[in-house]
């Protein structure tokens, strides 16, 4: 089988400036990575569109409306975009590296927010959406995978990439780009969205974080999306007893299905929010002032039919009996009859109204049951067996077939990658194929032994793996900082090929020992200190010398081998030359006493003549007998002849 790599970007330079490290997150439209911005030296997050979908300009149109609309917001609940661009084929954004989770995340982790989780990420929200509105941007895509949490604790609204202006409209069609979870009634029914299009994806959002679930549920979207058009969104305090009043009133003025009796933007929803949060007194919201003017009903109230309630608008008392209703006038009556002939017509008028939206929400079931919407949507398998990823092929009516290639984050034998991605749909029966890992790549390992750590570091990072560290350092022939051995995350030195990523350790040369000798006991202890190293006494000696002049250092005793900074060596001391005693040779024929000093090491010398020596006795010498000289020093023999 061929190996093919898991992402081609990685590794690629995009306008020579953004340099692809790692993927963050896929999505329908665009993948996410991680990259470094080289000019101005800051990691960075690239959105790049999927190459099938460059092709088609209406979404290359969407794409760089998400650019322009997110550069023209500057607010710190927004994630600021600094950069698009072309390049290599691909569209690309660059926006601020935000490490972080998502609402979602956290709402899978906790199932339900806390009151004080739920105002924090709700006024972080609504700050962000109310800068967007003020400059004129719908979001159009709000949920809480769009909302980041980031780790230093600030929370900020991304992803614009169904953002329009504010006065722009849409098409029928294009209310389904959006989150099904999430579309108010008028981008159900109608297709069109403004700021309080936004509003109604808060509200459910928050019911959401107070609830741990959505409002609508259903098996189809098209159950969904036909309850956010007929159905009101209920309190979450029905669901979760602890929320308080004016969270469940601020659910449902935003979630309001008729959009007028919604807040008009974010900013309005904010002032209602913070105040809540803070303890401010709240204001009265649109939903709360109808309520004011209901009747509530007691035992006594009655209830009026829809006859009573003709005859009441005609100013007839409706409780009034029948003979009395007789006795009045034909004028009241006609206007009775002309009341109920009105109610009939709203009645018709509202029958109407429910059938469009029955045929528009039947519009909405054809495109998922039957229609383009009928298509198996992949789904996410990386990480999983490939027994786990063909089993959940087959649920989505969809086949599999198996290729392998190297992986540097998922285990071997574990799902890769697939192609086409996930979230992509087709046909139904149509095949997925699904990469099997086979652990990171095996490159080649370039020659780092004998360069210096910095330049041993780029050929690392060249060769595509990283540095790990220097575990040790060593005294040797080499100049300092140079290379001695790489060695591979086992300790052992690299062979061929290593590991793609795979982490590279150096032991590094610390230079030469110190050449010591000849030096005082002082001068050499402070120049081995210098080099890290411990003079210790006790592996130190003293030895004669006829070199090296008494108290200096013969030479350096190791006690380790290889030789480290911080181990301890010894110093081997000058005693000088050894002496020894002249013996005394007067009385001795001259001869004789010349071979006794030469046979004790001495160098003999005399003035009588060789031939005449045997007719001389020596006296004395000089240096004289008994004296302590080295080996090898001259004796002058004096003597006498024998008479």
């Amino acid at each position: 089988m061929t190996s093919v790599p898991s992402d081609p970007l990685i590794g690629q330079t995009l306008d020579e400036r953004y340099v692809i490290r790692s993927r963050i997150a896929r999505g329908g439209m665009a993948m996410v990575y991680l990259a470094n911005d080289l000019r101005l030296e800051r990691r960075v997050a690239v959105k790049v569109m999927h190459e099938h979908l460059a092709e088609d300009d209406n979404f290359t149109r969407r794409f760089e409306q998400e650019a322009r609309s997110a550069a023209r917001l500057s607010h710190p609940n927004l994630v600021n975009v600094f950069d698009q661009g072309q390049d290599l084929g691909r569209t690309y954004l660059v926006m601020e590296y935000l490490p972080s989770i998502t609402l979602r995340d956290l709402l899978k982790q906790q199932k339900r927010l806390t009151i004080e989780q739920t105002l924090e990420v709700g006024e972080a929200v609504l700050a962000g959406l109310s800068a967007a509105h003020h400059a004129g941007i719908v979001h159009r895509d709000l949920k809480p995978e769009n909302v980041m949490l980031a780790d230093d604790g600030r929370i900020k609204l991304g992803d614009f990439g169904l953002a329009r202006a504010v006065s722009a409209n849409t098409t029928t069609g294009q209310a389904l780009l959006g989150t099904i979870a999430y579309l108010s009634p008028e981008l159900v029914t109608r297709g069109v969205a403004d700021a309080r299009s936004d509003l109604y994806a808060f509200g459910v959002m928050l019911y959401e974080m107070l609830t741990g679930t959505q409002p609508f549920t259903g098996e189809q979207p098209m159950q969904i999306a036909y309850q956010h058009a007929h159905s009101e969104v209920p309190v979450p305090s029905l669901k979760n007893p602890e929320t308080p009043p004016e969270l469940d009133e601020l659910v449902r003025w935003t979630t309001q299905r008729e959009p007028d009796n919604r807040p008009r933007d974010a900013g309005e929803a904010l002032e209602y929010l913070t105040a809540l949060r803070h303890g401010a007194p709240v204001q009265a919201t649109r939903v709360l002032a109808p309520l004011e003017a209901t009747t509530v009903l007691t035992p006594s109230t009655t209830v009026l039919d829809e006859a009573q309630q003709d005859l009441l608008a005609a100013g007839i008392d409706p409780t009034s009996s029948s003979q009395d209703r007789d006795s009045e006038s034909p004028s009241t009556l006609t206007a009775a009859a002309t009341a109920a002939q009105r109610r009939r017509a709203r009645g018709r008028i509202a029958a109407l109204i429910v059938a469009v939206l029955v045929v528009t929400a039947g519009g909405i079931g054809w495109w998922f049951g039957q229609g383009p919407g009928s298509q198996a949507s992949v789904p996410s398998l990386v990480g999983n067996s490939v027994d786990e990823a063909r089993a959940a092929l087959t649920e989505h009516s969809l086949e599999a077939s198996v290729t392998e290639c190297s992986s540097l984050k998922i285990p071997v034998g574990k799902v890769a990658s697939t192609k086409p991605e996930a979230g992509t749909r087709l046909d139904r029966g149509a095949t997925v194929e699904l990469c099997k890992s086979t652990g990171p790549a095996q490159k080649p390992v370039p020659t780092m032994v004998g360069l210096t750590v910095d330049e041993a570091k780029a050929a690392v990072i060249g060769a595509g793996f990283t540095f790990g560290k220097i575990t040790e350092k060593r005294f040797s022939d080499d100049d300092a900082n140079v290379v001695l051995a790489a060695l591979g995350s086992d300790g052992e030195p690299l062979g061929d090929t290593y590991a793609e990523q795979g982490a590279v350790d150096f032991v590094v040369s610390a230079g030469s020992v110190p050449d010591v000798a000849g030096m005082k006991v002082k001068q050499a202890t402070d120049a081995l200190t210098k080099s890290e190293l411990t003079v210790d006494p006790a592996l130190g000696s003293e030895a004669h010398s006829d070199d090296v002049p008494e108290g200096a250092v013969i030479s350096l005793v190791l006690n380790t081998d290889p030789v480290r900074p911080g181990d301890s060596v010894g110093l081997q001391v000058s005693l000088g030359p050894e002496l020894f005693e002249i013996p005394d040779v007067s009385g001795m024929g001259l001869q004789e006493a010349m071979d006794a000093l030469t046979n004790a090491g001495f160098s003999p010398t005399t003035l009588v003549p060789d031939a005449l020596r045997v007719l001389a006795t020596a006296t004395e010498t000089k240096p004289a007998a008994g004296e302590k000289v080295p080996a090898g020093t001259e004796i002058s023999v004096k003597s006498t002849l024998k008479l």
